[in-house]
């Protein structure tokens, strides 16, 4: 087992990193404790997902920190939720502009600026897009895609694994992972273009909902998750990070990624909490406007 194999400082450290997993899952059901019986039923599935994504990354983490051949499930897990999160995101900042009708009555004679990223930053002479039902289902099936085809290439990967032709760090040409690899990055990449296209239109708007902080906390937990992973996994492929028996390089990357994760989640548990933990009478002025809307809507 791992904890035969440790000294008294990696117990220690064990113990610490286990206990900062149990104390971040403590908080996320307290806050959605919270949250189901203060928000909406309409905005309440949505922001307990968001919220989740914090804390099952930390648990996948630890999972993977105490059982090393469990890591490529755990990360799978964890790679699959957050793309369900994306679409979640997405979708919760429609709601808090009131729903999908009220959103294009606000910006009727608005435009979506598409020269956004992560795919178009680049390209400022892109023209704006008209904000009509059309394109919000555009954005949202760019969103919804990623949350769909995630698992399925997950389950491809887990097939090919157990038949021998898929390594986790192996990025050989003749091997599937990488090509695996490369179509799940195109796809991440089209799933964020949607998201950053909506925060840009609405970032003014929903201010008062602390939609930039909240913007912040899922940008960081994507960099943290993907990004980050990625440059160790590299770093320990290349031999940067050497190899310590009976742990190979990969192994150790893996580890420092694992107990990296754990520490920032518990972070932005944190942080989340106290982002997202806010009275629902403080948005009171703008349901009100789009109570108006209805009511003025059906008097005739």
């Amino acid at each position: 087992s791992v904890s035969a194999g440790l000294d008294l400082p990696g117990i220690f450290l064990f113990a610490i990193l286990s206990l900062m997993t149990l104390i971040a899952n403590l908080v996320f059901i307290e806050e959605a404790v919270y949250i189901y019986r203060k928000i909406p039923s309409s905005k309440r599935s949505i922001i307990i997902w968001i919220n989740a994504a914090a804390p099952v990354i930390a648990t996948t983490s630890c999972i993977g920190m105490w059982i090393p051949r469990s890591t490529m499930f755990t990360d799978f897990t964890a790679a699959v939720f957050f793309a369900t999160v994306i679409h979640k995101f997405l979708m919760m900042m429609i709601k808090e502009c009131g729903g999908e009708k009220l959103l294009l009555r606000r910006f009727e004679n608005g435009r979506f600026k598409i020269s956004t990223g992560p795919c178009c930053c680049c390209c400022l002479c892109l023209p704006r897009v008209r904000i009509t039902r059309r394109t919000l289902f555009w954005l949202k099936l760019g969103t919804f895609q990623f949350a769909f085809l995630r698992p399925v290439f997950m389950f491809l990967s887990i097939v090919l694994w157990t038949n021998g032709n898929y390594t986790l760090y192996n990025f050989s040409p003749k091997g599937a992972a990488i090509w695996i690899s490369c179509f799940v990055g195109v796809l991440t990449i089209i799933a964020l273009w949607p998201v950053g296209i909506m925060f840009q239109q609405v970032r003014t708007l929903l201010i008062c909902k602390k939609i930039i902080p909240k913007f912040a906390l899922y940008q960081f937990i994507l960099i943290l998750n993907h990004l980050q992973a990625a440059i160790i996994n590299i770093l320990a492929m290349q031999g940067i990070i050497p190899c310590a028996p009976p742990l190979s390089s990969s192994a150790r990357g893996a580890y420092m990624t694992q107990q990296i994760l754990i520490m920032e989640m518990f972070l932005i548990t944190l942080i989340s909490r106290v982002v997202y933990r806010r009275r629902y009478d403080d948005l009171e002025p703008l349901e009100h406007t789009s109570e108006e809307a209805g009511d003025n809507k059906q008097a005739p």
